[in-house]
């Protein structure tokens, strides 16, 4: 695998929250600077030592709601 695609969502009470898509791995954080230093040690810590993917991809999903 070269690479690990992420889908983050801003959460209610602030922050973002990030999912790994295919796999089990979820991290939070309060800015984007942390948020792109968590997903680095959730990739880390689940994947066995050089077996890890050497791309994170982060696919920002922002939904809006507007009046009809």
């Amino acid at each position: 695998m070269s690479e690990i695609v992420f889908v983050v969502e801003e959460a209610p009470e602030g922050g973002y929250v990030a999912r790994a898509v295919g796999n089990s791995i979820f991290t939070e954080a309060d800015t984007l600077s942390e948020l792109h230093d968590r997903a680095r040690e959730a990739v880390r810590c689940h994947f066995d030592e050089g077996k890890a993917p050497k791309l994170i991809r982060l696919h920002f999903v922002r939904d809006e709601v507007i009046a009809a």
